[in-house]
């Protein structure tokens, strides 16, 4: 093979290889999106609940605060996920 055939070869396996991660990099742009959008919701629910928790003093239903707590894990894992994969 001469240095021509080499690098057209090179030029193939390049364009080849950048047109597959360009797909993987869109898949996981909506992948993380998604479960950001995930997150978001979970936010919007346990924000609430704990600011009612914590103005609410006399209210320490176990309930209330296991359930909300259970909420707030999920987003840190669900953080950590998205972290992970920037």
């Amino acid at each position: 093979m001469d240095a021509r055939t080499d690098l057209n070869e090179l030029l193939e396996t390049l364009k080849q290889d950048r047109d597959e991660l360009r797909v993987r990099m869109h898949l996981a742009r909506m992948e993380l999106k998604e479960e950001w959008d995930e997150a978001e919701k979970k936010w919007e629910h346990f924000k609430p609940k704990v600011d009612e928790v914590l103005r609410d003093t006399k209210d320490s239903r176990d309930e209330i605060v296991k359930s909300t707590k259970i909420i707030g894990e999920e987003l840190k894992n669900a953080y950590r996920r998205i972290r992970e994969r920037l």
